[in-house]
């Protein structure tokens, strides 16, 4: 009989144990993640402004490794450089309420684009932020504000 009583008391214990940390979980702060922070990926931001920032610490990684020559980095920089300065004051712009202004159609090598309907630059032929996007992967076309491509689910690059 003792042996039986010993026995409960045992396995008693050892499922309390067990199931602790699913019952009470931990208080924050001490040293276990909260439960909102579990399963958040930061690259999962795609904001216009969090894709120029991770692209232009992508390019720094890339030149660091030898990657990247210096002439590809800095036109590259330019480029996300003015993309992120571009988010930043529209986020700004729409924190203090003013109506956006309607932004022409911008090339990253030549600047703004006269003709307002345009989909590639006229001087260089790079295709605009209006154009349609394809995947890197399958090539199929990509919705304006995909981020998954629809036929092989690969993500779509910044």
């Amino acid at each position: 009989m003792l042996e039986l009583i010993l026995g409960v008391l045992l396995a008693t214990g050892a499922t309390y144990y067990v199931l602790r940390p699913v019952l009470r979980p931990a208080a924050p702060g001490t040293g276990r993640a909260d439960a909102a922070d579990e399963g958040d990926d930061p690259d999962d931001d795609l904001s216009p402004q969090a894709v120029a920032l991770r692209a232009l610490k992508e390019i720094e990684f890339d030149r660091a490794t030898g990657k990247l020559s210096d002439a590809d980095y800095d036109g590259l920089k330019a480029q996300y450089t003015g993309m992120a300065l571009a988010a930043l004051r529209e986020e700004q712009g729409a924190a203090s309420g003013e109506p956006e202004p309607r932004l022409a159609p911008t090339c990253p090598l030549d600047g703004p684009r006269p003709e307002p309907d345009a989909v590639f630059c006229s001087a260089c032929g790079r295709r605009l932020g209006t154009a349609p996007g394809y995947c890197s992967r399958c090539g199929s076309t990509l919705e304006s504000d995909a981020r998954y491509c629809n036929r092989c689910g690969s993500r779509v690059a910044a």
